[in-house]
């Protein structure tokens, strides 16, 4: 097989660290913060697994992807790497490695470096970031959206400054609920998800609750996210309702719920990111707008709805990568809806 990287050194993969003066820290301790995600029985989830397997069959299976995980930490560090342990991989033929395996890393908030995970990868890899200089610097790195990681370690050198990053302005993270584009595919890397935008732009702490093709609104589903202390609840299911009968008899159903136990709470509800929609998907957009409007109604002031054609409106017909997945383009324009809706109302 021929191998680009032999004629174009840019395409290199770094899998070998060679470093004197690295010290491995694990990110479940201080100073380092996980967000999005945490430890349960050996890898990282993003709800607790016996709810998880009380759902469904497919959202326990999905439940350890990591989509939405983040690790922030400050140092002074002339390099940062990484080693992670994985499983549970998520190889597809129409999705970047580097987004649904891969890691991204944030320096104050930009967008430095992709840690490439190789093409071969069975269940580890590592990975590493030289920097120009040694400075105080604000690291954000994101986890992969479709694997399972059970272990990271950041390297740093042995003897440069780590501490604590600053929280985020939010105190309770937004919850989003959906589809796999709610998961995150199919983003090139894992700090292109909407999800992952919006966060920047607001400095928002952010739980990712996307369940690809299974997300459905189960009563158990309800029950969990009802509890959750959040600051907004975002939630677009359509594509994985299996019917329009589904999906009328469980999203207002979910909209009551989550109201009745959280009364002040901001809720925006989406239709599916789409500019042109057929007939079946019109009929889904109304019952969505309906619950919308009946909770207006009804005097709700804090309820928002945002159309699907509105999620596309920057890349049309041209930002996904089969007529359903976001390529990033496309979650670009998700993200721009969301935050338009989110600044507006000041939420």
């Amino acid at each position: 097989m021929f191998d680009i990287s032999k004629v174009d050194g840019n395409f290199t993969i770094e899998t070998e660290i060679d470093k004197n003066d690295i010290k491995f820290y694990k990110i479940d301790e201080a100073p380092f913060k996980v967000y999005g995600v945490f430890k349960e029985n050996g890898k990282y989830r993003r709800m607790p697994e016996g709810v998880a397997k009380s759902v469904s069959e497919g959202v326990y299976a999905l439940h350890s992807n990591t989509a939405g995980g983040r690790v922030k930490f400050v140092t002074d560090s002339p390099y940062i790497a990484i080693h992670v342990k994985m499983d549970g991989l998520g190889k597809m033929p129409h999705f970047a490695l580097t987004g649904s395996i891969g890691f991204d890393l944030y320096i104050d908030n930009y967008y430095a470096k992709t840690f490439v995970p190789p093409f071969d990868i069975k269940d580890e890899y590592e990975s590493i970031f030289e920097l120009e200089k040694k400075e105080r610097r604000e690291i954000t790195i994101n986890f992969p959206l479709y694997s399972n990681v059970c272990e990271l370690f950041i390297g740093l050198q042995d003897t440069a400054y780590v501490s604590e990053a600053a929280a985020y302005k939010n105190d309770k993270p937004i919850v989003y609920y959906g589809s796999s584009i709610t998961q995150g595919g199919c983003a090139s890397r894992p700090g292109m998800s909407y999800q992952a935008i919006v966060s920047r732009t607001f400095n928002y702490d952010y739980i990712n609750l996307g369940f690809s093709g299974n997300a459905r609104a189960e009563d158990e589903m309800i029950e969990y996210i009802k509890n959750l202390d959040m600051s907004i609840f975002v939630y677009d299911y359509d594509h994985n309702a299996p019917t329009v009968e589904h999906l009328e008899k469980t999203h207002e159903k979910m909209f009551k719920a989550i109201r009745k136990k959280n009364p002040l709470l901001p809720v925006i509800m989406m239709s599916r990111p789409k500019h042109f929609l057929t007939d079946d998907e019109r009929i889904r957009r109304s019952i969505i707008e309906t619950t919308y409007r009946n909770a207006v109604l009804s005097g709700d002031k804090n309820v928002y709805f945002i159309d699907g054609e509105a999620l596309t409106e920057l890349c049309k017909d041209s930002g996904t990568v089969d007529n359903c997945h976001p390529t990033d383009f496309g979650f670009a324009s998700m993200a721009k809806a969301l935050t338009d809706v989110i600044g507006r109302y000041n939420l």
